[in-house]
């Protein structure tokens, strides 16, 4: 009960991050997104932490679970999250929800498969309604219409790009299908503070490799001509994200990956 109600904040607040992002996408790139949203969830985690007990759960942490949510932080946070927002930038929230929805289909067969979770009846239930939900919107458009409108008029109007707006849109749900069975691997106890502790490691890891990014030749340059009003809306987009992912990390930590996925 207690796993699907984490994943149930997970999942409300990571739609509002992504409408979020939507209107800073508008004006901004996306590695000015990726590059503010990602670190802002640091001290977030520490301060989680600290109330928790969390510290004491990452010394539980060996050697494999360090590694394993290192690589779930990396395929998540920063592969699947500059997918995820270059997709947004590309053709809208709303058009990509649903193609991420194979992320789910992903998840579960690796859960079947790696972790041996079972499929009920109650559970397959609730994954059609799941999938069938976000299905139903898929209907094409009379024109191309921006769900987010200018916000002045010296903004020009949005016309998406289907193509790469598609490619990065499976991209990101590749990566947000393996992640959850990653960070599953990774969770020998299961706890609220161990959730959040794998959280801050993940969080962590794709911030390193972010850093990476941004020392390449004009990546810094680029990253620092974000204005202030494109800047608040990544600020508020990350803290979202953050409440989304420590939700979903708790509910992993306590819940089959079947049962938090959907």
């Amino acid at each position: 009960m207690l796993g699907g109600f984490l994943a149930l904040i997970s999942a409300v607040s990571f739609a509002w991050s992504n409408a979020t992002v939507r209107r800073g996408v508008l004006s901004g790139t996306v590695l000015q997104a990726v590059g503010i949203s990602l670190p802002i969830a640091l001290p977030v985690f520490v301060v989680a932490m600290f109330v928790s007990g969390g510290f004491t759960a990452l010394a539980s942490f060996n050697m494999q679970s360090w590694g394993l949510l290192a690589v779930a932080g990396v395929i998540h946070f920063a592969w699947g999250r500059y997918c995820n927002y270059r997709a947004t930038k590309a053709i809208g929230a709303n058009l990509v929800a649903p193609i991420q929805q194979c992320s789910l289909i992903i998840t579960l067969a690796l859960a079947i498969f790696w972790l041996g979770e079972p499929l009920t009846v109650l559970r397959l239930i609730g994954i059609a309604l799941v999938i069938a939900g976000p299905a139903m919107t898929l209907k094409p458009a009379k024109r191309p219409v921006d769900p987010m409108p200018p916000e002045s008029a010296g903004e020009t109007t949005f016309i998406p790009e289907y193509a790469e707006g598609y490619l990065y849109a499976s991209l990101s749900a590749i990566g947000f299908g393996l992640s959850p069975v990653i960070i599953r691997m990774a969770f020998v106890k299961k706890s609220i503070a161990i959730g959040i502790a794998g959280g801050f490691v993940s969080y962590l890891a794709a911030t390193v490799a972010l850093m990476l990014v941004l020392a390449l030749p004009g990546r810094w340059t680029d990253f620092r001509r974000v204005d202030r009003r494109t800047a608040k809306w990544f600020v508020v987009s990350g803290l979202l994200a953050c409440l989304s992912q420590m939700t979903r990390y708790m509910a992993l930590a306590v819940a089959p990956v079947s049962v938090v996925s959907p």
